[in-house]
């Protein structure tokens, strides 16, 4: 048996060569000192390779047009076996990728691995970089709903700034006048024609430049003889890329990335968020309103970018030490520090609210009064004002919206103009308006619970026939996206539907039967 072995390996050597592709990859000395830092290459690669292996699979389910991504994406997700998983993968994948794409760019340029031989290497990891970001920007279109589409628009407008190419770019990215089917089909072209082949020409050609120069080492050179790379560095690779398997493993396990209801170009309240590593720039944005929006858009951007390209002949420095170079990573670690406090502040900054928490007051079962907590404080028993009771409101609807909008107009001297927006506004009017025709029919024992957990728990974030907040999507017509099982498990757990959900769980505030009751009614909203 094994005379048969060494023959077989005898012959594929002859044929092939193999031991000297296997010399070569694994013998490649490395200087002394090399060791946790310089794994971060290796863990970009396993990610890539992740990316690329769920990927595939997640191609062989998709459906790159405007009419069945969305559903696509739900099937994977609820109807094929570890689609949701393999999703999660690819989800966490791509964070995981951008992370070890960055981390390993501040090792670079802090152990000044960039400098000569090493320039044109690290202008390729800049191309590298850029890639991988247009992984995450076309990608993120595929799912076809709501944010994905508005997202798209921000990208979009913010090319259409380019000087002289703005439209045209615009155009190219659009497929036409508006986004719809040739948009799609051009960002899932681009997602898996286009980058592909680039992110592999770019990546051999890393590889190749990093063994014709080799690794650089630390920064100060240490004594001894160099180490190949087996089995020490490569132990410590495995090591790295095995403990991220395991983190993406355990991520994509206990959540599957969110799906919100498909994409709707009419929807004029939604606003748009990108993923987190598009954060700093969505934050940056708004800085630089109006006419400035290009410096944050392409001239801020477009300088650092520069920078970083110049950064090889840029920095003077006589040896590769930190004190020789404090200037070049002062404002290197000031940059850094700015893209962080974005992101963090991008992150932190949400939606102001819409609306104000709303109450509904009833009496032998039919609702009598609807208002917020802006309302009660001036209306009601007592007050200076009567209650807000439907069948009482005589006034006109431009009376009601110049009151909401300022009650000093109206009633000199009651309370101060309220700190609102024309959405708020707009919404309290709506609700008012409604009750002006009377009251409803009187309500069963399971539609007067469904009324008061909405007005206490649901018109806050979420808006019903023109009526609440927009901090959430709207609720007129759940029923057509979802069934009343997935409502009830978004109330219960909204983490477990959208891993990324900012709405609360109310497990703990609503009881069983409330939540069946209102995910009941809303899923017969059609």
């Amino acid at each position: 048996m094994n005379r048969l072995v060494r023959g077989m390996l005898a012959w594929l050597e002859d044929r092939t060569g193999y031991r000297g592709l296997r010399r070569h990859l694994l013998d490649e000395p490395l200087p002394p000192g090399t060791g946790w830092w310089f794994t971060l290459g290796s863990v970009l690669l396993f990610g890539l390779g992740v990316q690329v292996v769920t990927g595939i699979a997640l191609a062989l389910f998709y459906a790159p047009t405007p009419d069945h991504a969305w559903d696509s994406v739900r099937y994977i997700s609820s109807g094929v076996r570890g689609g949701a998983f393999v999703r999660g993968l690819h989800h966490w994948g791509a964070s995981v990728v951008v992370v070890a794409a960055v981390v390993h760019m501040i090792r670079v340029v802090f152990f000044g691995s960039y400098r000569k031989p090493r320039e044109l290497n690290w202008i390729v990891g800049l191309m590298l970089l850029l890639v991988i970001l247009a992984f995450g920007l076309t990608g993120y279109l595929l799912p076809w709903d709501q944010r994905a589409y508005w997202a798209t628009v921000v990208t979009i407008n913010i090319a259409r700034l380019s000087p002289g190419v703005g439209e045209a770019m615009a155009t190219l990215m659009r497929g036409g006048a508006d986004i719809g089917a040739l948009t799609l089909t051009r960002w899932y072209a681009a997602h898996v024609l286009v980058l592909p082949p680039a992110l592999a020409l770019l990546t051999i050609v890393h590889l190749y430049l990093m063994r014709r120069h080799g690794i650089s080492g630390p920064v100060r050179p240490r004594l001894g003889a160099s180490r190949p790379f087996f089995p020490y560095q490569a132990a410590r690779d495995l090591t790295m890329a095995a403990a991220v398997g395991v983190l993406l493993a355990v991520l994509a396990w206990k959540g599957a990335p969110a799906l919100e209801p498909p994409a709707d170009p009419t929807s004029s309240d939604y606003v748009p968020r990108p993923e987190w590593y598009f954060l700093g720039l969505f934050q940056l944005l708004k800085y630089f309103p109006g006419r400035w929006e290009i410096v944050g858009a392409l001239i801020v951007p477009g300088v650092v970018g520069l920078w970083l390209f110049l950064l090889p002949w840029i920095d003077r420095g006589r040896t590769r030490e930190w004190r020789g170079r404090r200037v070049v990573l002062s404002l290197f670690t000031a940059g850094l520090a700015a893209v962080v406090a974005l992101t963090i502040l991008g992150a932190s900054d949400k939606p102001a609210s819409q609306s104000s928490t709303w109450t509904i007051r009833e009496q032998g079962g039919a609702v009598l009064a609807l208002s917020s907590d802006r309302c009660v404080s001036c209306h009601g028993p007592d007050k200076v004002a009567s209650a807000i009771e439907p069948g009482r409101i005589g006034k006109s609807a431009n009376w009601l919206a110049a009151h909401v909008e300022d009650p000093e107009v109206i009633a000199p001297g009651i309370r101060e103009a309220p700190k609102t927006n024309d959405t708020e506004n707009k919404s309290m009017v709506a609700a008012l308006a409604k009750l002006r025709t009377g009251p409803p029919p009187a309500l069963d024992a399971g539609l007067r619970r469904v009324y008061t957990v909405l007005a206490q728990h649901c018109l806050e974030c979420h808006k019903i026939d023109g009526t609440g907040g927009t901090d959430g999507p709207d609720l007129t017509h759940a029923g057509e996206k979802l069934d009343a099982g997935t409502i009830e498990l978004r109330i219960i757990d909204p983490k477990q539907v959208k891993a990324d959900a900012e709405m609360p769980s109310f497990r703990d505030k609503l009881s069983l039967e409330d939540i069946r009751a209102v995910a009941g009614w809303l899923a017969g909203r059609k």
